[in-house]
């Protein structure tokens, strides 16, 4: 509803990958917490689907310890199921790897990675990732989401939907975003001329081959 009332078709062919690592209050058990080493949190880790306007395609929350790689697998194959037209999705450099070819091979969805920049210091803004960056910080202006409090996962993952359906509510009561007339500094410029036409795959194309072992 929200990609109508902008104009949009109401089916996205693209989404962008990111998870994002939250500290677990001492209500959340040690069944469903892990420690991210990389980023040196005690807690549970969100990872989010969005479209190129921020909007949601699918959350699920994990433990902080498993590599960002490994509930990919997961995220990205539910994904498949519940929106089988997807056909491209941007991440970063812990989404590749097997899991690009995985990606394509069982699911049909091609994985493309945006590496940092090589004079990069610190936190920059990079192509495409900043839309999926953008809507984990409008989830964190929940003050709930701040933290996590939460004693089973569904229930973070329910808190985490609330606020982006309270987000897009608001959406629907103002007036329509209008498009962009000039790219991002980030992003790309493309070349003028014809643009391509995209082909939505409002139908299941092909059935999805499981792997020969159980997602881990």
């Amino acid at each position: 509803m929200v990609r109508v009332h902008d104009g949009l078709n109401p089916r996205t062919v693209a989404v962008i990958l990111d998870s994002q690592s939250v500290r677990g209050a001492e209500t959340v058990g040690q069944d469903t917490r892990g420690f991210d080493g990389g980023k040196l949190i005690n807690g549970r880790k969100r990872h989010l689907a969005v479209d190129m306007r921020g909007m949601p395609l699918a959350v699920m929350v994990t433990k902080a310890s498993p590599h960002d790689s490994i509930p990919a697998r997961d995220q990205l194959f539910h994904l498949r199921l519940a929106h089988p037209e997807v056909a491209v999705a941007w991440a970063d450099s812990a989404y590749g790897g097997t899991l690009v070819d995985w990606s394509h091979s069982f699911l049909g969805i091609t994985l493309k990675t945006v590496p940092r920049r090589k004079d990069q210091d610190g936190f920059a803004v990079l192509a495409k990732r900043w839309r999926v960056e953008r809507a984990i910080s409008w989830i964190m202006r929940a003050r709930r989401n701040v933290r996590d409090y939460e004693r089973l996962i569904s229930h973070s993952e329910a808190h985490i939907t609330w606020t982006f359906i309270t987000l897009m509510v608001r959406r629907l009561t103002r007036p329509p975003r209008p498009p962009r007339t000039t790219p991002h500094p980030v992003e790309p410029v493309k070349a003028a001329g014809k643009p391509k036409p995209i082909r939505l795959r409002m139908r299941q194309p092909q059935m999805i081959r499981l792997a020969p072992t159980t997602l881990r």
